[in-house]
């Protein structure tokens, strides 16, 4: 596994903990004076884990104000954590990995840099003292409460609503002009947002070589983005489905700002339900929410879509197949909070469930760090209307936000996902 690059210094501490949401801008109810009573015999059982760090340093604040300094043999990331109070040891026996991200949102934690912070605990995983994943009847109950949300089709429109139906209000505060809600692919570094998700819709349009003529379905809308994107600049037809009323509504809304409702319907209705075929289909990071035991099923939606001699243009996360089998058993956090009945697949094991449903795959392409640089620029985009998203939700809410966003840019940094784009040709 590829490990991060080591970051520039960093700002000085109270800026950083200023622009990132530490301590001084959180409620009452979460501050760190609000959450007293730590027991240090309790605290002592985390130390001891963080003892065992081999890659990085990590500094923790006890609520006693006690600076620990933890430094692996390995250079790697510096992360910093501050503990409010002991619940932290009671989320982590009782939830490991996951209930350390219960703990941020209840508050007992804060951090000047999440990605940072996580990166050095996900390095450190497999050299923790002590067991990190306790409670064996806690991750069974987890991976029971996740396969409880399997996407059939009674349950796929409630997990995608948990999720889309937050409200377009919540999304446009933060995404860019196109509001692509995936992954841009930047042509340089310093490319604005917009530029990259431009770049990112003629990645795609050109490995479907579309053309006028063209019949284009697309598998899951977003708000619509890369559709009006097609019947723009390639002037085909497309049709576009989702389960969210809410992308479907801003999606018909945008179309006809753009003037190509003539040229793009987009309807409500499961991948499952589709009939007829089409020249091309387009599925832009959609196959993560269907769940493992639907896959056959989506593959075989695709090929069943396409006419002979069609192909199919395919972005999606994938997970590395080293940590596969032990991720499919248990649930992770953004499959307890974000996407309830998601999983993600390995490359190698993508490309075979297209070859048995009669895809040829072709022309992979691996885009993690634009992936890491979409959502750090997200985050920054989420701090700048923290204020907007606290009056719409709560507190609570814009620390699971931030830790989701964080979370992921982690993973994409450190090689455990992935970003893929992939063609699929169905033979002629």
């Amino acid at each position: 596994m590829s490990k991060p690059p080591i970051r520039p210094a960093q700002e000085p501490l109270p800026t950083l903990m200023q622009r990132d949401g530490f301590s001084p801008d959180l409620p009452a109810s979460l501050a760190p004076g609000a959450l007293k009573g730590s027991t240090p015999l309790v605290l002592r059982v985390l130390m001891y884990m963080f003892r065992g760090i081999r890659i990085g340093s990590l500094d923790v604040r006890l609520p006693n104000g006690t600076l620990r300094h933890f430094k692996g043999s390995e250079p790697g990331p510096h992360g910093q954590v501050h503990l409010h109070d002991a619940s932290v040891v009671r989320h982590v026996l009782a939830g490991g990995e996951v209930g350390f991200g219960d703990a941020y949102l209840a508050g007992a934690w804060d951090t000047p840099d999440l990605t940072e912070l996580l990166t050095v605990l996900y390095l450190n995983e497999p050299y923790y003292k002590g067991p990190f994943e306790f409670n064996r009847l806690g991750r069974i109950w987890g991976y029971i409460q996740h396969k409880r949300r399997a996407n059939s089709k009674p349950k796929a429109r409630a997990n995608i609503e948990h999720h889309y139906d937050l409200g377009n209000d919540f999304y446009q505060l933060w995404l860019d002009a196109t509001m692509a809600y995936s992954s841009a692919v930047y042509a340089e570094p310093a490319q604005p947002l917009y530029d990259a998700q431009i770049n990112k819709f003629r990645h795609m349009a050109e490995r479907l070589d579309l053309k006028p003529e063209h019949h284009l379905l697309e598998i899951g809308s977003g708000w619509g983005g890369f559709a009006i994107y097609a019947a723009t600049h390639y002037g085909c037809k497309v049709h576009s489905i989702t389960l969210s009323s809410e992308q479907l509504a801003e999606a018909v809304r945008r179309a006809e700002q753009a003037g190509v409702a003539d040229r793009v319907h987009f309807e409500l209705r499961d991948y499952r339900d589709v009939v007829g075929q089409y020249d091309r289909v387009v599925s832009i990071e959609m196959y993560e929410a269907v769940g493992e035991e639907y896959w056959p099923t989506y593959f075989s939606a695709i090929e069943k879509a396409l006419k002979p001699g069609g192909r199919a243009a395919i972005q999606g996360i994938t997970i590395s197949a080293k940590i596969f089998d032990e991720y499919r058993v248990k649930r992770d956090f953004i499959q307890k909070y974000i996407f309830p009945g998601g999983m993600l697949c390995p490359p190698g094991k993508f490309q075979d469930l297209a070859l048995v449903a009669g895809l040829r795959p072709e022309a992979p392409r691996f885009f993690a760090i634009d992936y890491a640089d979409t959502l750090a620029e997200w985050h920054r985009r989420v701090l700048d209307v923290r204020d907007e998203v606290v009056r719409m939700f709560d507190e609570r809410f814009l620390r699971m936000w931030r830790y989701y966003l964080s979370y992921c840019e982690c993973g994409f940094r450190v090689g455990s996902i992935d970003l893929m784009q992939i063609t699929l040709v169905k033979p002629g």
